[in-house]
């Protein structure tokens, strides 16, 4: 019965981010505009999470929790992304992309882009997929500890985002490091809080047995947001963009808040 479930719930999710990024790839070509896949990043997983929800029998409590953090999560991350970067032009890292491939990027696109962030979008909502899977045990202790991580997650991605919102609305602030607020105690706090969300969705997937193949969900998440397309790979153009930002690398934590070194 669970196996029969699990299978169910994994090849719903595999349908679902199918058919959306291969529509979000169609759109992209009609825009001429790639980025629009950060965007349907986080709208995927609540598509993932309702899909697998509507198709799977498991227990409903444990269900709704993990749904419903896994939507109220991909819903601000949608929302934000489309208000920051509504009416600006594709972003960098596709704009290079397309430089490099020329005339076969549309192409290219769908694999290297958009069929790889499907790829890591299967993955990282494992525990979302096989939490709701099991009809046993109910919620219990661990669930509630991983909605307490969801929680922290959620503030510093959204108390993180504002204070940083805020901080480039003033013209006097271009090009200068942000280093207040969150960012005073990790030069990430939204990829921190980003990581803490789905640690805390494999923590209440974890209660169940086959649940607990979810936590390779929140690793490739962390490793993503750390050494990959997260930190990695931003600091590369911050160094070279923003002015101080080698002497705030040098007293503030790459990730895990902490007080900032002294000078």
């Amino acid at each position: 019965m669970i196996a029969s479930a699990s299978a169910t719930a994994l090849t719903t999710a595999v349908v679902t981010i199918a058919i959306l990024m291969v529509g979000t790839w169609v759109v992209s070509l009609l825009l001429k505009n790639a980025s629009i896949v950060d965007i349907v990043w986080g709208f995927g997983f609540v598509c993932v999470a309702w899909a697998v929800r509507f198709n799977v029998d498991g227990l409903a409590a444990r269900q709704n929790l993990l749904v419903a953090m896994t939507t109220v999560w991909g819903l601000r991350l949608a929302g934000y992304l489309f208000w920051r970067n509504h009416g600006k032009p594709e972003d960098y890292r596709y704009r290079a992309m397309r430089k490099r491939w020329g005339p076969r990027f549309p192409l290219i696109s769908l694999g290297t882009v958009f069929g790889t962030q499907g790829v890591l979008m299967f993955l990282v909502s494992l525990p979302v997929q096989l939490g709701q899977t099991a009809t046993t045990p109910s919620i219990g202790v661990l669930a509630w500890l991983g909605v307490a991580l969801w929680l922290v997650g959620l503030f510093f991605e959204v108390v993180g985002d504002a204070q940083l919102a805020r901080f480039k609305k003033d013209p006097a602030n271009a090009g200068v490091v942000m280093d207040k607020g969150l960012w005073r105690y990790t030069r990430h706090p939204n990829y921190f809080g980003d990581a803490c969300v789905w640690w805390g969705i494999a923590l209440v997937a974890a209660e169940t047995t086959v649940g607990r193949w979810g936590l390779i969900g929140a690793l490739v998440m962390t490793i993503l947001l750390r050494r990959v397309s997260g930190v990695t790979l931003l600091e590369k153009s911050l160094v070279k963009r923003r002015k101080g930002y080698v002497e705030y690398v040098a007293r503030t934590s790459p990730f895990v808040p902490r007080p900032p070194k002294k000078a």
